[in-house]
């Protein structure tokens, strides 16, 4: 384990300093201190007087005259605090005061990595105050938006400061946990990303590296620890202060977001009781709003600027009226709307799983997640997903269960569950379950996938299970089938399984197995 995480890490050092050189070649780099333009580039004094790198653009023309509605953009993990820079002066010009700022622990600001601890919701509060003492922002008026690492802030500061009215939540987390330990299973590849970029672009705390180290390392007497951990750095656990307050907040992911798989999103979103609004669009992290940053046209920052109108300026733009869950499918590359997420998968079709299968563990079958970034990239810009020959997977390491050839076409929209039975021979294991649109020749695309690990199980005793797979908006052409396929290997993810492991999945009469697959109604 320690070789395959020392070439993990290497791996995903090399990747981030390869991006981060690329966003300087576009002016993506870390500027002095200076003014330039509209741009002031400043100190802000954080928590416990932490100095935190800011950037602040006010409206043309802003003479202390007015106030202006103030939008805050921590910057996402591992990038230098020029990020939005593009978006922000577009904002600027409608009408806002813009503050970006390096949140703590990477870049020229200074402390260490607390991973949205209370540190980072505090310094929130602190830009804002410096804000509203230092620019001509309107206190009634504040919002605060990012990707990924500042989604995440916004949200958690959102809860913590009644101040914030709106929030624009890009590539965030909702749930940590549901997130790279969702299943009870490390997601490997992805944890290894962020730890790299933490690694080359900041300056780790103890207790980040401590959470890292345990992860890899299956620390079960840890495990709780870390739960906790990442509940306190959970929207989802203050999910009734944002409620409170009536914070508008939009969530924009991506289908196959490899570091914040959608379902955390879905879950999180269904809790909220204020004004709301959810996207979904083809991508994995951080990619649907990627050329946005670079000032080009994007939607998910045409919808971020409409959302912010709406809630801070007051501008009657319809936003508000449209239906508020906005899918976009990975195969037409059409918008759908609905009025709320139970209604994406209006119907489901169950595909019975009958018989009795023993797996062999410890052996990629063939059957894959993909790989981080890459695999979901390709899907976006040229809808080719991981692929498998179903036919050709060796059945000792594959359990395959496949529908009829369906005569219609299939929109699969939203979250596919499955039931089973299973009975280890260990009392740990792992099992990947996937679901393929399979065509003629039998090759089969990858629709969507999620892991699953047990720990303190009886050996030779039965247990149902009950996984969530990611959820999607995939459509199965007709004459096509779908397979559902469970292996134990899958290199984004942990596995847990002793060698020699074997897992056996049956269908009692009184508790048959199945794969419930959500339609969209047509």
């Amino acid at each position: 384990m320690g070789h395959h995480r020392k070439a993990l890490r290497t791996t995903a050092v090399g990747a981030v300093s390869a991006t981060l050189i690329a966003g300087s070649a576009l002016g993506f780099a870390p500027a002095a201190q200076a003014s330039t333009g509209g741009i002031r580039f400043v100190d802000i004094a954080g928590d416990g007087g932490t100095v935190l790198k800011a950037n602040v653009i006010t409206p043309a023309g802003a003479d202390g005259s007015r106030r202006y509605p103030l939008i805050v953009f921590p910057t996402s993990w591992g990038l230098p605090q020029v990020e939005y820079l593009a978006q922000a002066q577009k904002l600027a010009n409608s009408g806002y005061v813009v503050v970006s700022y390096n949140v703590r622990g990477f870049w020229q600001s200074g402390g260490r990595i607390e991973v949205a601890g209370p540190p980072d919701i505090a310094d929130a509060s602190k830009v804002i105050d410096w804000a509203l003492a230092n620019t001509p922002a309107d206190a009634q008026h504040i919002g605060m938006g990012g990707v990924s690492y500042g989604a995440g802030i916004s949200l958690l500061a959102a809860a913590h400061d009644q101040r914030v009215k709106a929030v624009a939540a890009l590539s965030g987390w909702a749930d940590l946990i549901d997130s790279i330990y969702s299943g009870r299973t490390q997601h490997v590849q992805a944890g290894g990303l962020l730890d790299g970029a933490s690694i080359v672009t900041g300056r780790q705390s103890a207790e980040i590296r401590e959470i890292f180290d345990n992860f890899y390392a299956s620390n079960l007497s840890k495990e709780q620890d870390m739960i906790n951990w990442g509940k306190k750095r959970s929207a989802i656990t203050y999910v009734d202060q944002l409620n409170k307050n009536g914070t508008a907040v939009m969530m924009a992911n991506a289908w196959g977001d490899s570091v914040f798989p959608p379902n955390q999103s879905a879950h999180f979103y269904e809790k909220l009781t204020g004004p709301k609004r959810l996207e979904f669009r083809p991508g994995d992290h951080a990619t649907a709003e990627l050329t946005g940053l670079f000032g080009l046209p994007n939607d998910v920052w045409t919808d971020t600027e409409r959302w912010f109108d709406r809630y801070l300026q007051g501008d009657d733009n319809g936003i508000d009226r449209e239906q508020p869950v906005q899918l976009k499918s990975r195969s037409t590359g059409g918008y759908e709307g609905y009025p709320d997420w139970k209604s994406v998968g209006a119907t489901t079709k169950k595909l019975a799983l009958s018989g009795t299968t023993t797996l062999h563990t410890n052996v990629d079958s063939g059957a894959d997640g993909g790989v981080v970034f890459l695999s979901s990239i390709l899907d976006q810009v040229a809808r080719i997903p991981p692929v498998a020959s179903i036919p050709l997977l060796p059945r000792r390491w594959a359990a395959v269960w496949q529908s009829e050839k369906y005569g219609t076409a299939q929109q699969v929209r939203g979250t596919t569950t499955l039931h089973t039975t299973v009975t280890p021979t260990d009392e740990s294991g792992t099992l990947v379950a996937y679901l393929y649109d399979v065509g003629p020749l039998g090759l089969g695309k990858l629709v969507t996938h999620a892991p699953y690990t047990f720990h303190g199980r009886t050996p030779g005793t039965a247990f149902g299970l009950d996984l969530e797979l990611y959820s999607t908006a995939y459509d199965v052409p007709a004459g096509h089938r779908l397979a559902l396929v469970v292996d134990t290997v899958d290199p984004l993810y942990i596995e847990h399984n002793p060698s020699g492991a074997q897992l056996t999945f049956s269908s009692p009469a009184d508790d048959p197995s199945y794969v419930s697959i959500p339609l969209r109604e047509q």
